[in-house]
């Protein structure tokens, strides 16, 4: 990464800001922390920031409302992070405009991978973003539109397909069940949960050697979806 990446942490336990402050500045990230949500939107507003991290629980009020705030007039990469992980506050949270989010604890390789993941979201327009994707033998060219399992080339459904170009494109970072349905489905109110999960099964049993034991379809319990990053 280069240097001087600017982060906004808003968060007021100074536990956490003293390991992110240690973990983090030495990567070349400058640092701009906030202990309420006020002063969140307005160093957010003032300092323009690359990426936030964001505490759902905040003294002055809860973080989705200032979530909601921000995506009013930015699109910098929210990363929220919590100590709630009931899948409703997980869900809320992506839906109100997050990028993903980090249940406390979570240690510090995991958060400099979102952070990159974040980033490379960011800075890349959707026609950037990488055309073939590989991980765990699994290889995905989004131009050729065609796919490979340890080198054997295998086949989807135009739905199986619409539904890891979405993936692919979105790698790295937690896709919601709200975000497929709309993207995969086109918003159908008919798409139930259960269907979901239905083609997300019969997509792993064709591209994972091991489907009880995916290595890139992960599933975020409740919520959605993520496809691994890819090998780097």
């Amino acid at each position: 990464m280069e240097k001087n990446k600017k982060l906004l942490v808003i968060e007021d336990e100074l536990a956490i800001l003293r390991f992110l402050r240690a973990s983090l500045q030495e990567s070349g990230w400058e640092m701009m922390e906030a202990s309420t949500g006020r002063v969140g939107l307005e160093l957010a507003a003032s300092k323009k920031p690359d990426v936030i991290l964001l505490d759902l629980g905040l003294p002055d009020g809860d973080g989705i409302d200032v979530l909601k705030t921000l995506r009013k007039w930015t699109s910098a990469p929210v990363i929220i992070v919590s100590a709630r992980g009931e899948e409703k506050d997980k869900i809320k949270g992506l839906d109100a405009g997050a990028d993903d989010y980090l249940t406390k604890p979570f240690s510090v390789n995991e958060l400099k991978a979102r952070l990159r993941v974040a980033l490379r979201h960011a800075e890349g327009s959707p026609e950037e973003s990488p055309a073939v994707y590989e991980r765990q033998g699994l290889k995905i060219d989004l131009v050729a539109r065609r796919i490979w399992l340890k080198k054997k080339e295998i086949h989807l459904s135009p739905l199986q397909y619409k539904l890891i170009s979405v993936l692919v494109r979105n790698a790295g970072r937690v896709v919601s069940q709200l975000q497929l349905a709309k993207e995969v489905w086109g918003g159908s109110g008919e798409v139930s949960p259960e269907a979901i999960r239905i083609a997300v099964h019969e997509l792993r049993h064709k591209i994972e050697p091991e489907p009880v034991r995916p290595k890139c379809l992960k599933t975020e319990p409740g919520v959605g979806y993520r496809l691994e990053s890819p090998d780097e």
